[in-house]
């Protein structure tokens, strides 16, 4: 049992793993989750159907500090991402996907800076240090110049504002909400959000390798038009947590 993990000690950070039928897959994520990280932690595995091949696998894992949980909120990972954070018990979530792409040995490292003040904190591809190895050139190539432009201009804190792979304060979430309910472009939202309310983010290099079983369930063209929603959000002016949150729930996209 890794040391500071306990399983009667209160978890210092959350991490929500979207898992969609990813019995494969889980498995080795699991272990190097439990392996790496050293704060004490909670595993929530969220899927959203009961049927999963993913939840036999979680079930069957041996570990109290690992469990499932059925996305009752709405079908899609954007909505499975907002149910592991509502079952969440630590006050900083980590959220990373169960194909084994992102770093969690970075999970240590993420808790403690969003436990120092951070908002968000962002596992990033594209600072110095960061790569991506594999996956789709278009999608890559979206992520980041969307990502670049952002740091730059826009000034958010990370190169990587796309990257599903980051650590939350819980009070943060608790305080601007989650409007996302689609995609995977939560992470995106958050970033936007807490650049508007001029709080720290925080980035950490990362390097993501493309999935070696399955079959990414990224969808490019139909996800796109939320994620520029968020991305418009990013720019302008400091604004009240009440206007973020009125603004963030406005029909189309958001006003500057």
């Amino acid at each position: 049992m890794t040391p500071g993990a306990g399983d009667g000690d209160p978890p210092r950070v959350s991490i929500v793993v979207i898992a969609r039928d990813e019995a494969d897959a889980i498995v080795a994520v699991l272990d190097r989750v439990c392996d790496s990280v050293t704060v004490a932690f909670e595993v929530l595995v969220v899927y959203d159907d009961p049927g999963d091949t993913t939840a036999p696998a979680v079930a069957a894992y041996g570990d109290g500090r690992v469990r499932g949980v059925l996305n009752g909120l709405g079908p899609g990972p954007a909505w499975a991402i907002r149910a592991g954070m509502a079952a969440a018990k630590a006050d900083v979530v980590v959220v990373t996907m169960a194909d084994g792409s992102d770093d969690v040995g970075l999970v240590d490292s993420m808790c403690r800076l969003v436990e120092r003040g951070c908002a968000v904190v962002a596992a990033s591809r594209y600072m110095p240090g960061g790569a991506q190895v594999g996956g789709p050139m278009v999608k890559s190539a979206l992520s980041r110049t969307a990502g670049l432009v952002l740091c730059w201009l826009a000034r958010v804190g990370t190169h990587d504002a796309t990257n599903s792979f980051k650590a939350y304060s819980v009070a943060f979430l608790d305080e601007v909400g989650v409007h996302s309910d689609a995609g995977f472009e939560i992470g995106l939202e958050l970033v936007a959000k807490a650049r508007r309310l001029r709080l720290p983010v925080a980035e950490l290099p990362t390097i993501w390798l493309e999935r070696r079983t399955g079959q990414s369930r990224f969808k490019v063209v139909e996800w796109l038009p939320r994620y520029l929603r968020w991305f418009r959000f990013a720019f302008g002016p400091a604004l009240s947590v009440e206007q973020v949150r009125a603004r963030a729930a406005g029909a189309g996209s958001p006003p500057e």
